[in-house]
């Protein structure tokens, strides 16, 4: 599983971010485990207007390493851009509910649409559409332990590989391999291959994914999924010290 830059704690943005080469942005985990551990790492940057081409948010995304990093276009309104290391996206799972989280706002907008938020005790939810997330192989093993035994594929299919834990009680356990050849070759939590599952499944899920983060779903009305988990802040940071930049 790669680590991105920000695993090591502070980074040094360099390049056309700001006036100095250099700017603020937050790093918080998303869907955590029960013990607060784990979760997919997010990069948000608040103030997205000190960044508005698409092609430098791209190098910053690629430069910071996360799974995917937001730019924060109208904090009140919720209007986010989201970026793999290597393309932009019109929604995704994570970057919602951590953003959501973050910004303590109502609803997100996203190329995608508008996706609703909710805080409910220790868990930040979404709903959104199976039909905003992108394609993805959802490929189902006999066991739990066959998914947890898998090498991570060669890139070029996007596999979220799956195994009841318990059907009754609808607990998953799940991997998930990118395969985009950007750095990324498994992804600690998935929200949108989460909701393609829920959806495909018709019913709400308890999902442990990567090395512990959980991911939960319920359908709702109007084929709407609502994934939700706990979100940590790991990092506010200023931009000063990435030893890779």
């Amino acid at each position: 599983m790669t680590e991105p830059l920000g695993a090591a704690g502070a980074f040094e943005v360099s390049g056309p971010y700001g006036h100095d080469g250099s700017g603020p942005f937050d790093v918080v985990r998303v869907f955590c485990g029960p013990d607060g551990r784990h979760g997919n790492e997010l990069g948000v940057v608040r103030d997205g207007g000190r960044m508005r081409a698409r092609q430098d948010r791209q190098a910053l995304a690629a430069k910071l390493g996360f799974s995917e990093t937001v730019f924060v276009d109208d904090p009140e309104r919720g209007v986010i851009d989201i970026y793999t290391p290597t393309l932009r996206l019109p929604f995704a799972g994570h970057p919602c509910v951590g953003t959501a989280w973050l910004l303590d706002v109502p609803e997100l907008v996203t190329p995608a649409g508008v996706v609703r938020a909710r805080h409910d005790g220790e868990f930040s939810w979404i709903t959104a559409y199976a039909r905003w997330a992108q394609p993805r192989t959802l490929r189902r093993y006999g066991t739990a332990a066959e998914v947890d035994a898998l090498d991570v594929p060669p890139p070029g299919e996007w596999i979220y590989a799956w195994a009841w834990e318990d059907e009754a009680a609808g607990r998953i356990r799940a991997r998930a391999f990118p395969g985009r050849d950007d750095g990324i070759t498994e992804d600690e939590a998935t929200g949108a291959a989460a909701l393609l599952l829920s959806h495909e499944l018709g019913r709400a899920l308890n999902i442990t994914q990567g090395r512990g983060s959980q991911i939960l779903t319920a359908p709702g009305p109007g084929g709407t999924i609502e994934v939700g988990g706990r979100v940590r802040l790991a990092h506010a940071l200023s931009g000063n010290s990435c030893p890779s930049c």
